[in-house]
């Protein structure tokens, strides 16, 4: 084989690896656990996680990673606009919701106390994406809620 198939070949070949691996790793609508990998959430977290499971193995749209040798999780709930516009008006005062920009079709943290989720929207659907993370500050919880959110986005 003469240098210049060699090189046509081999290109084509990790072109075909790239198209497939990428298809791969796409996600699946209504399913939670295929939008994020544990690699993408660790790094995030800055410590391993588990594999997604869902709550029941019927219900998809919410999955849940959990950090190696405990100290929290990270959850990802795929719902509607519906949700994502009543969850923008709390019933009760506790709440606190902050505005976020430059994600999706709009975004906004919703926070009771020290727990806190990011909500997205995009199109016609959204998504909170939720990191539990035990004795952290509600800061550290939205910058990886924030750093995650992005990652969901690129799977619709």
């Amino acid at each position: 084989m003469s240098s210049k198939h060699f090189w046509c070949f081999a290109v084509a070949t990790l072109l075909v690896i790239s198209i497939t691996t990428r298809q791969s790793r796409a996600a699946t609508a209504g399913d939670a656990c295929s939008y994020l990998t544990p690699a993408q959430i660790s790094a995030a977290l800055g410590a391993t996680v588990d594999a997604g499971v869902y709550v029941t193995p019927t219900f998809k749209r919410t999955c849940t990673w959990t950090i190696k040798g405990g100290g929290g999780f990270v959850t990802l709930f795929l719902s509607d606009l519906k949700q994502y516009e009543a969850g923008r008006h709390p019933p009760i005062s506790a709440v606190v919701i902050t505005p976020v920009s430059g994600l999706g079709d709009g975004a906004y943290f919703n926070a009771v106390g020290d727990n806190v989720g990011l909500i997205v929207k995009k199109g016609n659907v959204s998504f909170k994406v939720a990191a539990y993370i035990h004795a952290a500050p509600l800061s550290r919880k939205q910058a990886v809620e924030r750093a995650l959110a992005p990652q969901v986005l690129a799977g619709f």
